[in-house]
């Protein structure tokens, strides 16, 4: 990066060829796009004053990783909007559009389970999640696990009247489920079962208890249950009994570390200027709840207010559950803009705070401490053992320096359908799941596994070279010889020299370049060992990207056989659903958007057999 520094320095000099676009920027609030010379994205900001902001960065020394960013920009784009509020939105959702190259990116290496109360529905039903979508329905969580998602959703099935069926419901059926006979849904599906307004309280119970309202939940329970009990309705009361005994379980459940009531959200932040952790304890009604860990490498900047201001709008953009305060270290970048989305998100006022004293801001350090110990576990204590197998991988294979970043490929295919290169990368100790990529490989190659495998190194290294990338210690193809050879190929005809290897399966051997024999080692040799994990992921990866493609490729076939829906809309849906079956539960609001009013039209009757 310092060669990106150094070049910025001269530009000064000479004038950047966008700083005169700078200069007539827009004195408003808004969002900039710095884009390369191919229009793509590669950074998103914000600013309360546009043209102040964007030309801050021709006068003053940049960090590294921004003055990269600035050595490839050839454009720069503005979007003027309302409020510095209105802007921080629009750039969180931009980032979460583009994932520019040079933005502070949010990555969670877990997938939460919510539970999506329909409240968009005149009679709202409750299920489980991993997609929160903004779609007018409410969404609780996330919970920690799926066993604690299954016993809250367990929970709403067994002891509240909430549906939790898929049956769309006008009341026309003529009689209801089991459920209804158990007394855990009010039956709306059938006519004159129950009324608008007695559902609406059982939803309002149980957003009461997704929100871990629990004091304000107990009393009106325990009210209801004494009065169905005087009136003599003692199978109703019983059940208002079973749910207050069922909401003590799930209090109890939780862990009991108190900060405050209500729901407050506690943020800890670890970095050493080049890698950093954040972590984030939720707690509701005073109970810690769940506890979620972020992490980010190559920063190029210490992990202060600015970054604590883009990890504030992605991690806010991308969950829904606002608490009414939260506690950061320290104050973020534009707080009061920060202030005003979370109340925008929340739909009520959420209070930003940085504790410096009492009970608050002991559990603040808590935060910290769980901050300074997620960083060392990810960033300090593999790197020793990192750098000793990367000069072990160079010992066995002959190589002239220590191995710290491997890049491996496979090729996945079915008889040569929908065949998919993929590449994994392995620096330092990790897999970087972040810099994975996967080549759709063109036509014409059939099950040619060493074909395939030259396109996709040859396409890879072309473009490092173009954009000045980092390149590989190794280069790992899954594979023996003739896959090897065919990479080493496509490596020279780019000018691209990098030591390579192959990994054949049937001996684990590994294969050299002018090497007679392939060098076996033993089973449990730690070169062996990562060798097989880093070829092992590009191998999950690839085959995971193949049946993505596969399915892709059935789902377009099966879309263009409805009358309206051509290549463009056929892939509009998949993108916006993700699979057929997606296509099938959406609704027709969401399918008219995604295509038209007229071609959903034709595509509900094709999937359902019924008009609109």
């Amino acid at each position: 990066m310092s060669g990106a520094g150094s070049w910025l320095n001269r530009t000064m000099e000479n004038e950047h060829p966008l700083l005169e676009r700078a200069r007539r920027a827009p004195e408003a609030p808004g969002v900039y796009q710095f884009q390369d010379a191919k229009g793509k994205v590669l950074y998103v900001g914000k600013a309360k004053h546009l043209r102040r902001r964007v030309l801050s960065y021709f006068s003053r020394r940049l960090e590294p990783r921004l003055a990269g960013m600035l050595a490839r920009a050839k454009g720069l784009e503005f979007v003027v909007t309302g409020t510095e509020v209105e802007a921080l939105i629009l750039e969180n959702r931009l980032i979460k559009r583009h994932r520019p190259r040079f933005n502070v990116l949010l990555r969670d290496d877990k997938t939460y389970a919510y539970v999506k109360l329909t409240t968009g529905e005149a009679w709202p039903r409750a299920y489980l999640t991993r997609r929160v979508l903004d779609d007018g329905h409410s969404y609780f969580g996330p919970y920690l696990g799926h066993g604690m998602a299954a016993r809250v959703m367990d929970l709403i099935r067994t002891r509240t009247q909430v549906r939790t069926c898929t049956i769309e419901v006008d009341g026309s059926l003529p009689r209801p489920c089991l459920y209804h006979g158990m007394g855990a849904c009010l039956g709306p599906c059938v006519a004159g079962l129950t009324t608008s307004e007695e559902y609406a309280r059982a939803v309002e119970e149980v957003t009461l208890l997704l929100e871990g309202r629990h004091q304000e939940l107990r009393p009106r329970l325990e009210t209801q249950m004494w009065r169905a009990a005087e009136a003599h309705e003692f199978e109703r009361a019983a059940r208002y009994r079973d749910l207050v005994r069922a909401l003590d379980e799930l209090s109890q459940a939780q862990n009991v570390e108190i900060a405050g009531s209500g729901s407050v959200d506690v943020i800890g932040v670890e970095g050493d200027g080049r890698d950093a952790s954040a972590v984030v304890l939720i707690y509701r009604e005073g109970k810690l709840v769940d506890k979620r860990e972020f992490h980010w490498e190559g920063l190029d900047g210490p992990a202060g207010a600015e970054f604590l201001a883009a990890f504030l709008g992605q991690f806010y953009e991308a969950n829904p559950a606002v608490p009414e305060r939260v506690e950061v270290p320290t104050a973020p970048e534009g707080a009061e803009a920060i202030a005003g989305f979370l109340r925008q998100r929340r739909g009520a006022p959420v209070r930003l705070a940085v504790p410096k004293r009492g009970q608050r801001a002991r559990v603040l350090e808590l935060a910290r401490e769980n901050a300074r110990e997620a960083f060392r576990l990810r960033f300090r204590h593999p790197r020793g053992e990192a750098e000793r197998v990367g000069a072990a991988v160079a010992a066995a294979l002959g190589l002239a320096g220590p191995v710290g970043r491997i890049e491996c490929f496979d090729i996945s295919h079915l008889q040569g359908e929908a065949q998919v290169a993929s590449l994994v990368v392995w620096e330092r100790g990790k897999l970087k799941k972040g810099e994975y990529r996967s080549f759709n490989v063109r036509a014409g190659l059939g099950a040619d596994d060493p074909g395939a495998i030259a396109e996709a190194v040859e396409r890879r290294y072309r473009r490092r070279l173009a954009e000045g990338a980092a390149l590989p210690d190794l280069v790992l193809i899954d594979g023996g010889r003739t896959q090897l050879d065919a990479a080493l190929r496509a490596l020279a005809a780019v000018g691209c020299e990098r030591p390579a290897a192959g990994l054949a399966k049937r001996l684990e051997e590994i294969v050299l370049p002018g090497a007679a024999r392939p060098l076996l080692l033993e089973a449990h040799d730690p070169v062996r060992l990562l060798l097989q994990r880093v070829r092992d992921e590009a191998h999950r990866f690839a085959v995971t990207r193949h049946r993505r493609r596969r399915s892709a490729r059935r789902l377009a076939t099966q879309l263009l056989a409805v009358p309206g829906i051509g290549p463009q809309r056929s892939h509009r849906l998949l993108r916006e659903f993700g699979s057929l079956d997606g296509v099938r539960a959406a609704t027709a609001e969401a399918l008219a958007a995604a295509v038209g009013t007229k071609a959903a039209a034709a595509l509900w009757r094709s999937l359902h057999g019924a008009t609109l």
